[in-house]
């Protein structure tokens, strides 16, 4: 495991050599630190450290913690890894000054101190924030914020402080093992959790902090094992855009697929924030390697619960919002979700085997824009799961099915009922009040930029 772990942290780490960085506006350090980071450790050091600790463009917005940017969440979790594991490569003038900053800026709860006027993120204004730090309370920016100030205050001995977020860590910890996150299985941000904790892990001198985050670590990876196969990522899933439905797809199969491998082709476009995992000396239990490669016995069938969105806000953990059925075949695995799905959340997903792709997806969800038929719905979707069969009824007379699946699948009706062969796996579609009107081209059409193996068929209510 550890040398094929090394091959895919070799072949990502070439994928950045000699990349432009981008900016250090605003929180454009999301993209920026990790690339640097990346060109770093493939060989281009002069140029990379330069830009860590080149002057920051809003320098003067943060001439309180002496021009260096602690505000943004995805900021700080490359100013983490920059001071804690690249620091000695830092000049010493400029070493000393972050940390100079990070004691003024945990000297009290940063999250208590504030500015006369908000700060603007690039999303609605409503996530503007007066605070010194990233106020936003998604479960990824609320980790990074959190295990940041801890990590800091740990540098510079604001105990106070660390102690406060000492709770709030342990606090987040257990409950994920309790009810589980409200960003569960998110196809996109299931990554920045893992690239949050590893930082703790690494960085974290009292040994229950870091015993706290190898926990959150096994966890986020167990999770993603279960939803990981063959370098795609497939069931149900909370905050999903609809960008990854097709292998490598995903932020969270480019961070699973690092350890995890399992498929028959590279990972062809890597993220840059791998470089939080490969400098990490962290490593998932070999169980949760073999759950993510599918080496149990099959047919497995797994009924679960999921929490809701703001779980730690009082009473979001007095119940379960969202029940899951995931079911896992020898040649597939199929998850839905008894709401199907809407909003953000994704209520139906299968993945096929395939031999030279990896996987092929097959979606289901009722709704008329194909660019997010993960999240598609009309409302009134009622969803029964039984291992591999699936009933999912609509309460509304005419509402519209969409179904994404492979070109390659071949589509055949007999006496009603619509079967699809994938390589290995055959489905069959029986409509209840249902019209199949075939391939829809337009639709089709419209997800070809990202999806271009891939097509849409439609199907109108009549009843």
């Amino acid at each position: 495991m550890t040398t094929e772990f090394r091959a895919r942290s070799q072949q990502a780490i070439r994928k950045f050599a000699g990349s432009n960085y981008g900016s250090t506006a605003f929180e454009n350090e999301k993209r920026s630190y990790p690339r640097a980071m990346m060109d770093f450790l493939a060989g281009n050091r002069e140029k990379a450290i330069a830009f860590l600790q080149s002057e920051d463009a809003d320098a003067d917005r943060n001439a309180h913690t002496l021009g260096i940017d602690f505000y943004s969440s995805f900021t700080l979790k490359g100013q983490v890894r920059k001071y804690f594991y690249f620091g000695k490569y830092l000049d010493p003038n400029y070493r000393q000054r972050m940390k100079k900053a990070m004691a003024i800026w945990t000297e009290k709860d940063p999250l208590t101190r504030t500015f006369l006027s908000p700060r603007k993120f690039w999303s609605a204004s409503t996530d503007n924030c007066d605070t010194w730090v990233d106020c936003r309370n998604t479960d990824n920016l609320k980790a990074i914020r959190e295990v940041a100030v801890y990590l800091f205050a740990q540098e510079t001995g604001n105990e106070e402080t660390r102690k406060i977020y000492k709770e709030h860590i342990r606090r987040n910890i257990r409950t994920l093992y309790q009810i589980g996150q409200g960003e569960w299985d998110s196809e996109n941000y299931l990554g920045h959790a893992v690239t949050t904790y590893v930082n703790l892990y690494d960085f974290a001198l009292d040994p229950e902090v870091k015993s706290l985050a190898k926990s959150a670590l096994d966890w986020f990876f167990t999770e993603g094992a279960l939803k990981y196969w063959r370098g795609g990522f497939g069931g149900p899933s909370k905050r999903d855009s609809s960008q990854g439905n097709c292998v490598w797809c995903s932020l969270a199969t480019h961070e699973l697929g690092l350890y995890f491998g399992d498929s028959p082709l590279a990972d062809p476009k890597p993220d840059a924030d791998e470089v939080h995992l490969i400098t990490s000396s962290y490593r998932p239990p070999l169980a949760v390697i073999a759950l993510a490669r599918k080496e149990f016995k099959k047919p497995l069938e797994l009924l679960n619960s999921k929490p809701t969105y703001e779980n730690w806000k009082p009473g979001g953990d007095a119940a379960p919002q969202f029940y899951e059925t995931l079911y896992f075949g020898n040649t597939f695995q199929l998850g839905t979700l008894a709401t199907g799905s809407g909003g953000d959340w994704n209520g139906f997903k299968m993945m096929a085997f395939n031999t030279k792709r990896g996987v092929d997806y097959f979606i289901a969800a009722t709704g008329t824009d194909p660019t997010s038929i993960s999240t598609s719905s009309i409302g009134g979707d009622n969803v029964a799961q039984y291992r591999n069969l699936v009933i999912w009824l609509n309460n509304k007379p005419l509402a519209p099915f969409q179904f994404f699946l492979p070109k390659s699948a071949l589509i055949e009706t007999r006496l009603g009922v619509t079967f699809i062969s994938y390589e290995k796996t055959w489905l069959a579609l029986t409509p209840i009040n249902l019209h199949l009107e075939g391939i829809n081209l337009t639709a089709t059409q419209k997800i070809q930029s990202r999806y271009p193996d891939d097509q849409i068929f439609t199907a109108a209510g009549t009843g």
